[in-house]
């Protein structure tokens, strides 16, 4: 139960241990198409561009600045935690001009500040930021902030690594253009792959490009042409063919739950979760407004020890819990609901281990 890798599902774990097959094979190829239309289904979106990258969500983030930024590029990336900086990173080593939008760790990254950022500099050409923050357990507003780049002609970067499958997430109808996850968070997979999504606009900025991608494994020009439609595929790189089973099983079975399903279970044991850690005294760093079901992010009781608690609930429990991140550390614990985790018996355990712990 901490903010990831999650609980592996068991049929999940099954998927795993099927024989190894060609990444050109016939049969693979086929699961390969059956995973993006799954993956369009998850991100909610038509994107032809909806893939797999073979390496954790990362590299998902990875591919998705080095090919829609050229050099000069101007990029403005909001920062509200860890991994709005990781973003931020991205920028400044794909050669691009960074501008910085940053709000308290804890709070929700501001339209207004965005908005403002936008009409200073006009020449932007991205507009970078993390839709659940899993650092604080945060979650913005997707839907304005892209109104407010697609306002402003900016492309837009997303990172739903921690929203995926576990609160709503509308690709197309918010007009996301580039945006990545990871499949060990509220996929309940194993960790090591990254979807990700390109619209058609920004398939047009990658395709157009006046310089080549700085990396050639993350260059979805080339990536594409392995992962693209019916036509024979292009031999790009060695898919990792066991993770990929294991990524359309989880994908199946979010399917069979049903998107909408799966975001009200996570709210349903969140709300759960909640209520007892109230009754234990303990309180959540973020407003009720905006926070993250599958990513609870508490406050530690006065005399407390962060690393006491923790260490005893893995010891005497098998139960983990995660400790707070940067400015956080030793000052919050990180509760993870997601996926198959988001489960009666897991808020049950949790709470009873957390008072016991305590007393």
């Amino acid at each position: 139960m901490g903010p990831g890798p999650t609980e592996v599902h068991p049929k999940v774990l099954q998927a795993l241990s099927r024989p190894v097959i060609g990444h050109l094979d016939p049969t693979f190829i086929d699961m390969m198409d059956e995973v993006r239309v799954l993956l369009q289904y998850a991100f909610q979106t038509e994107n032809a561009c909806t893939m797999a990258v073979s390496a954790p969500g990362s590299a998902g983030m990875e591919a998705c600045f080095v090919n829609l930024i050229e050099p000069g590029d101007k990029v403005v990336v909001c920062i509200n935690g860890v991994f709005g900086n990781r973003m931020a990173e991205n920028v400044v080593r794909s050669g691009g001009q960074l501008v910085r939008v940053e709000d308290d760790w804890g709070k929700p990254v501001s339209p207004d500040k965005l908005e403002e950022a936008l009409r200073t500099h006009p020449d932007a050409k991205i507009v970078a930021f993390v839709h659940a923050e899993t650092s604080t357990g945060v979650l913005s507003d997707a839907k304005k902030l892209c109104s407010l780049a697609r306002q402003y002609n900016c492309l837009s970067i997303v990172d739903a690594v921690t929203s995926l499958g576990g609160v709503p997430l509308y690709v197309d109808d918010w007009g996301i253009d580039a945006i990545y996850s990871g499949t060990q968070k509220c996929l309940s997979s194993v960790p090591g792959i990254s979807p990700v999504s390109f619209s058609d606009a920004a398939v047009a900025r990658i395709t157009g490009r006046k310089t080549p991608v700085q990396s050639w494994f993350l260059d979805q020009s080339l990536v594409m042409s392995y992962w693209g439609g019916k036509q024979k595929r292009s031999y790009h790189h060695t898919a990792p063919v066991n993770a990929l089973y294991a990524l359309h099983e989880s994908l199946v079975n979010l399917q069979d739950e049903g998107l909408n399903q799966a975001w009200q279970r996570h709210a349903e044991q969140h709300q759960a979760l909640r209520l007892g850690l109230e009754k234990l005294g303990i309180s959540y760093i973020v407003d009720e407004s905006c926070r993250l079901p599958q990513l609870n992010a508490v406050a530690i009781p006065e005399g407390v020890d962060d690393e006491t608690v923790r260490a005893r609930l893995l010891n005497h429990y098998n139960l983990e819990i995660g400790s707070g991140l940067g400015a956080f550390t030793g000052k919050v614990w990180r509760i993870g609901l997601m996926g198959y985790a988001a489960r009666t018996e897991n808020v049950a355990l949790c709470l009873r281990a957390l008072e016991e712990t305590l007393n």
